[in-house]
């Protein structure tokens, strides 16, 4: 059966805590898309620029990306990038990116200059990621106010809970003053340990506090997803039998069933 026509739509990955799994997850979600036939745009606005990295986007294919696009400096056109992909394309990202937020201070349109961009994405792209930062700067809020909805990794670790409670704040405030359409996509529970017993603890718990907010879709903890970056490539090429990218093939095909 052919999967449904869906609405073109903008999606910021984020959470504002670390090491949740957050760009392996933009990677991973945008390929399963484009595995699927979709056309998807990543945006990697983090300063790191670890997504354009696990994408195999070289140095000098950086030149121009996400730095350019918000400052100014170039056009959107040239700031797009294949990739090896079929069907996804990325804006990268380099260390310049973390000087956004020094020069765009004194401008009145700052939180909203990924915004500006909203309506060429969605006549372009079925899908559109946001990489955001691990952190509530400059760039976070310009990829929360562009953005349709939320997908948020979470660890099922201790401190998973703590760490979406602050979120939780965060969408708040953003709803009341820059963005009052955006809503939560869905929570991702990652780095699932079946033989761990807080593993199981940390779902319970969210499913309890969130219901249909979270994912069925469980990303486990998996050495491929680990491996695959180092190699500069997604998880669904380099291994598309692992549990880890069967899983995000999974998640793919239930995003597109509850697309709103």
């Amino acid at each position: 059966m052919p999967l449904k026509k869906i609405k073109s739509k903008i999606i910021a990955v984020t959470n504002q805590k670390g090491g949740v799994g957050k760009t392996t997850t933009a990677i991973n979600i945008a390929t399963s898309m484009a595995a699927i036939k979709k056309s998807v745009l990543l945006i990697d606005l983090d300063p790191q620029g670890n997504a354009s990295t696990g994408l195999g986007v070289s140095d000098e294919e950086r030149e121009i990306g996400a730095y350019e696009m918000l400052g100014d400096k170039s056009n959107i056109e040239s700031s797009i990038k294949k990739t090896l992909i079929p069907g996804l394309d990325i804006i990268p990202a380099t260390v310049d990116l973390s000087a956004v937020e020094v020069e765009l201070v004194d401008a009145k349109d700052r939180m909203q200059r990924l915004k500006r961009f909203s309506s060429k994405f969605k006549a372009k792209y079925d899908f559109v990621f946001i990489d955001c930062p691990p952190s509530l700067g400059l760039l976070t809020i310009n990829a929360l106010t562009a953005a349709d909805s939320l997908l948020i990794p979470l660890q099922c670790e201790f401190y998973a809970l703590e760490g979406l409670s602050h979120l939780k704040k965060t969408i708040s405030r953003i709803k009341q003053n820059l963005n009052t359409s955006i809503y939560i996509e869905g929570i991702l529970l990652t780095m699932y340990d079946r033989r761990n017993r807080i593993s199981a603890e940390v779902k319970e718990e969210v499913i309890k506090y969130f219901g249909k907010d979270v994912f069925k879709t469980i990303i486990p903890r998996n050495v491929r997803l680990s491996e695959a970056p180092s190699h500069g490539l997604p998880a669904i090429l380099y291994d598309i039998n692992s549990t880890g990218s069967q899983a995000y093939i999974s998640l793919a095909k239930e995003m597109i069933k509850r697309v709103k």
